[in-house]
């Protein structure tokens, strides 16, 4: 799959249309950038702007709506709720898909070199999370980057808020400050500019919690909830999140407003429900939240889990999840909430998916398979063949769950029915990723062998090819092991007019078993690391005997069940 950075800069521009679009048509005619979304405040006066690219393609994009936001925009006539020290006030980038956060510290230095030295204008850095040294390259110069903990340059540095202190007013007398000298650019006041920090960062969340009270109140339970808390000998309840209180004139309501640093510490509902406990004990209604910008599909699914575990619901399906997450967060209380718009990987789709075996018809599946080429071919035919085994278990279960004349079994279908709809996705995946293994060796196969060097890194590179080619099955029959136990209860619990059904599941996954099988000792014949090859092969051997054991208590039990 392609490289894919997200780049979020925030413009301090929040109500003049025109100086948004034109911000934002900067960006979208940017060559390989994608504009996600526009989302302009009118009175934090300030525009967050979403796209994505490769990691060269959205620092051009950046740097494209930095000209233009020079031009239109004097900070000096500033004023907006929002904490701000400059025109481009922060521009970070994060890394989405296949890139890692290294590469995301390349292109923030990138940004930050050439905005300098094109705008004339001061910009700060701030690195999180690291604890390496990285050497980067911008523009054919050398510049040392030393990062330790989760310290960026210097210690004064860590964080966004430690940085923005003071805001774009203190700018004239921090600049003069030795402590204070920008990481690129000159220690000098640009009134009309101000300012800028970028940086490379996990996917932030701004999420604001919406009530009806005064400002104050609202800052109130921001102090109680953000990490700062209300001083170093007050701390919040929440890490890694940051708050403040302030009132939404166009809305007439305050907010709790706070960005979620990294959602997997503290997740979006977990901020929700705690300023919801300190809001009853403030006798103070909540009326629904409001998410800035975008979000990753896992920190909805993660919302949904803990409400479908504390209202004890049953929801499989993605798409009923991420509704329940809507209506128990309110997060279409302000404007609707399309997650199509709003959810990350549903607005980005890869060019190369388009092509990706699972996305034809099962006709051209089948005639892709039967064509004079070596891919597909068995691996991807048994992955196929175990979703649909899985997808069976699935259904048995399904139509044995909120029938009145199964109803006792109700509670048990509710542990028996997730395990195969999760499986069934996950195996439709090893369809392409096993032809995509067997691709990857064969290029392998490809590369000039010339010289001593060449020869080595050909084979070292078609040892990685063969590893990862039997990973693939690998991995799908240690899925499929996991779900006999599951089968084994359908075959005992389910409808038992669906007999036939659990007779196929359980012979297609068997299948899967033993396609995998024949695929791992084919290629492991291949590989000179005999500790792997030991290790798998013996792993593999015992989930076929597993698939083969378990086949025939399964047939056995149902024909019992008949009689």
């Amino acid at each position: 799959m392609s490289k894919l950075v997200e780049c979020v800069p925030n413009f301090s521009e929040g109500n003049n249309k025109k100086v948004i679009d034109e911000i934002g048509k900067a960006i979208s005619q940017t060559k390989g950038c994608l504009l996600l979304d526009v989302d302009a405040g009118p009175s934090t006066n300030r525009t967050v702007y979403t796209f994505v690219g490769s990691p060269e393609d959205v620092v051009v994009g950046a740097l494209n709506a930095a000209k233009i936001a020079f031009q239109l925009i004097d900070m000096a006539k500033h004023k907006g709720e929002h904490p701000r020290m400059g025109v481009l006030d922060v521009c970070p980038f994060i890394p989405v898909r296949n890139v890692t956060m290294e590469e995301c510290i390349c292109s923030a230095n990138l940004f930050g070199k050439c905005l300098a030295d094109e705008l004339h204008v001061p910009g700060l850095l701030y690195l999180l999370n690291y604890d390496m040294g990285l050497w980067i390259e911008a523009q054919g110069k050398q510049m040392a980057v030393y990062l330790y903990g989760e310290a960026a340059l210097n210690e004064s540095r860590r964080s966004l808020p430690a940085i923005r202190a003071g805001e774009y007013e203190t700018l004239p007398e921090k600049l003069k400050k030795a402590e204070w000298t920008p990481d690129f650019g000159p220690a000098t006041f640009v009134p009309r500019w101000g300012a800028t920090v970028t940086g490379a960062r996990k996917f932030l969340i701004a999420y604001n919690i919406n009530l009806l009270c005064t400002k104050e109140l609202a800052h109130r339970i921001a102090l109680n909830i953000r990490e700062q808390g209300r001083s170093k000998n007050q701390p919040g309840r929440l890490k890694q999140v940051q708050g403040m209180g302030w009132y939404l004139d166009e809305e007439n309501i305050a907010q709790v407003s706070t960005n979620l640093l990294d959602f997997e510490t503290t997740p979006l509902h977990v901020v929700y429900e705690e300023v919801c406990k300190d809001a009853k004990d403030l006798n103070l209604p909540v009326v629904g939240s409001q998410l800035v910008g975008l979000i990753p599909k896992k920190a909805m699914l993660d919302a949904a889990e803990f409400y479908i575990k504390k209202e004890n619901i049953f929801i499989l399906e993605e798409e009923h999840k991420i509704r329940l997450v809507i209506n128990r967060l309110g997060l279409d209380s302000l404007s609707p909430f399309s997650p199509k718009e709003r959810i990350i990987e549903d607005m980005v789709e890869d060019d190369r998916e388009k092509g990706c075996l699972v996305s034809l018809s099962l006709h051209t599946f089948v005639q892709k398979v039967g064509a004079r080429s070596a891919a597909p071919g068995g691996g991807s035919v048994s992955a196929a063949i175990s979703s649909l085994g899985a997808a069976l278990g699935c259904m048995v279960g399904l139509m044995t769950y909120g029938k009145r004349q199964f109803e006792d079994l109700d509670p048990v279908m509710r542990q028996l029915i997730p395990p195969f709809h999760q499986a069934m996705n996950q195996l439709i995946a090893i369809v392409d990723r096993d032809s995509l293994a067997f691709s990857s060796y064969m290029d392998a196969m490809k590369l000039p062998k010339q010289t001593p060097e060449e020869k080595e890194r050909r084979t070292a590179a078609m040892q990685l090819g063969l590893k990862n080619a039997v990973d693939v099955p690998f991995s799908l029959a240690e899925k499929i092991n996991s779900l006999w136990p599951f089968l084994k209860e359908i075959a005992q619990h389910g409808n038992i007019a669906c007999r036939s059904d659990i007779q196929v599941a359980a012979k297609a996954l068997e299948a899967g078993v033993f396609g995998a099988y024949f695929n791992v000792i084919t290629n492991l014949k291949d590989i000179t690391d005999e500790d792997f090859t030991q290790k798998m092969h013996r792993n593999i051997s015992y989930f076929l005997e597993e698939a083969q054991k378990n086949t025939t208590v399964i047939l056995d039990h149902l024909d019992k069940r008949a009689t």
